[in-house]
């Protein structure tokens, strides 16, 4: 019964941690917010309204009780995980124990993943994220690379239960792909997935060489928020340049071949945006448009401007040779974040999308002003 004795322990000391989490979520201030919210949509009028200002009530209410039962269940299954471990050491029931390891690695699992949440705080950090590929020069085995990537991301999406949907996509001229749009759906898919803006650099063996040499090729990831329509930014339509364009190459598998692709510059920083996925012209237009505002949005907040209009001249905001990690196949197999040292040997799992080591320790480091 020494495990069970070990594994109590292990329970007690748990709870120092819950209990510092219930105070990182506020959820005193949660309850007390809910109750007032409550209380507001019990007014006669409030279904009435016209405004769209129940609808915003009504989701804030969603979350912060989602966020009260999330915590209420975290701490409830800490508890019956500790009941079945005492239970279990005071009859000395040896047979329980699959049942109390698997519940103990629920709950550590959990606690571990909603105290990383706690660390989004930023305005945008809860939205929904738009992430673009660009294959760096080198030809195919950048494309290739840069397709990789978009692989990667995607799995990483479907591991955490987020939908992807695909905005544009430029096939490469023998594999992979020039550019390529997508959006992640999903509560705090911002958050996480901001840590991953950057250079991406792979060393491998080319199966494109007939040599057999090693080559090493660079792609760039860029992350924006989703940002919500009912935000009061405008855009001079003067400073827009907007073309559209068919559809074309092998991504037949990809995009709609139709005239009603959309590529919208802005004229002031050079900025271009595109989407050729949508059913119509106006559908792609509306979703370039909301790209475009996003990614304004986003430099905004990271140069730290007043506003939109400040921001000047064409955006560089990757540096090739700047990686921010490299991805090894050849002669060994790491994959390493050079910002925070977090590394890992499991290439493949990397590359099926289990990057979530990555991107924690990028946000611990953060948190803790490493970085």
């Amino acid at each position: 019964m020494i495990r069970f004795e070990e594994m109590k322990q292990k329970l007690l000391a748990m709870k120092p941690k819950i209990e510092e989490l219930s105070e990182a979520l506020s959820l005193e201030d949660a309850k007390k917010e809910i109750a007032a919210l409550e209380e507001k949509t019990a007014a006669p009028d409030f279904w009435s309204s016209q405004d769209g200002e129940n609808q915003k009530i009504l989701q804030r209410l969603s979350e912060l009780k989602a966020k009260v039962e999330a915590y209420k269940s975290l701490y409830n299954n800490w508890e019956d995980t500790l009941t079945l471990t005492e239970m279990a050491l005071e009859e000395q029931d040896e047979s329980v124990w699959d049942d109390v390891e698997t519940s103990y690695g629920e709950v550590s699992e959990t606690l571990d993943r909603m105290t990383l949440e706690t660390l989004l705080s930023g305005q945008y950090d809860k939205n929904n994220a738009i992430l673009t590929f660009h294959a760096g020069a080198g030809g195919t085995e950048a494309q290739d690379w840069a397709e990789m990537l978009y692989r990667m991301y995607t799995r990483y999406a479907e591991r955490h239960h987020f939908k992807v949907k695909l905005i544009d996509f430029l096939d490469g001229d023998e594999a992979g792909l020039k550019s390529a749009t997508v959006l992640i759906e999903g509560t705090n898919a911002y958050g996480y997935l901001k840590s991953e803006a950057g250079v991406h650099r792979l060393v491998r063996i080319s199966p494109f060489d007939a040599s057999g040499r090693r080559h090493t090729s660079f792609a760039s990831l860029e992350v924006m928020p989703e940002i919500n329509e009912d935000m009061n930014i405008t855009i001079n339509p003067d400073d827009l340049k907007v073309d559209t364009f068919r559809s074309s190459g092998a991504g037949g598998q990809h995009v709609n071949k139709t005239e009603s692709a959309i590529r919208i510059t802005h004229i002031p920083t050079g900025i271009v945006v595109a989407c050729q996925t949508e059913r119509s012209q106006h559908q792609n237009r509306d979703t370039a448009m909301k790209m475009l505002i996003s990614k304004l949005v986003e430099i905004k907040e990271r140069e730290h401007l007043e506003r939109i209009e400040d921001i000047k001249g064409e955006q560089k905001e990757i540096a090739w040779g700047s990686q921010i990690r490299s991805y090894v196949f050849m002669p060994y197999t790491l994959a390493k974040d050079h910002r925070t040292g977090y590394e890992s040997g499991n290439i493949n799992a990397v590359m099926d999308g289990d990057i979530d080591g990555f991107i924690n320790e990028y946000l611990k480091q953060l948190s803790q002003g490493k970085l």
